[in-house]
């Protein structure tokens, strides 16, 4: 595997990392420090009930998951511009929530990162919880966010 494969495939894992980690935050309120520590130790590359996590980009994962969290107001207005009127965020589950924010976190704060990408990879996320309809919402939200915030 060559290097550039690796690294993409180290972010994808840090990527559906993260989105676990905020969603975990969400639901049991974990301090940040501890989520991360938990992450780190017990999940990035574990192992657990025969299950083997994949390798991820451990300051990749790092800084999502704090950027979303330092960020989270800023992120939650950039995906409620882009909602309809009778949608709220809090409207939406708690696993999209969080792959939004998340993918909107990216598209702020890291420019190295191609939108085109940004946005792929995030789809890709969904298509571990959800069918065809959530994939394309986050699809048009995630675009949406990245051509008022890229322009």
């Amino acid at each position: 595997m060559t290097k550039s494969n690796e690294r993409s495939r180290t972010r994808s894992a840090a990527r559906l990392a993260a989105v676990q980690a905020l969603y975990q935050q969400e639901m049991e309120g974990t301090e940040l420090p501890r989520l991360l520590d938990e992450f780190h130790r017990h999940r990035l590359g574990a192992t657990i009930e025969d299950v083997t996590y994949a390798d991820a980009e451990a300051d990749f994962f790092d800084d999502l998951v704090k950027g979303v969290d330092a960020r989270r107001d800023e992120i939650d207005a950039a995906i409620s511009a882009k909602l309809t009127a009778d949608w709220k965020i809090e409207r939406l589950d708690k696993p999209m929530r969080q792959i939004l924010r998340a993918g909107t976190y990216e598209l702020l704060a890291r420019q190295d990162v191609p939108t085109a990408t940004v946005i792929s990879e995030y789809v890709d996320v969904a298509d571990a919880f959800y069918d065809k309809r959530e994939k394309g919402f986050v699809n048009g939200v995630l675009d949406a966010v990245a051509k008022a915030a890229r322009t």
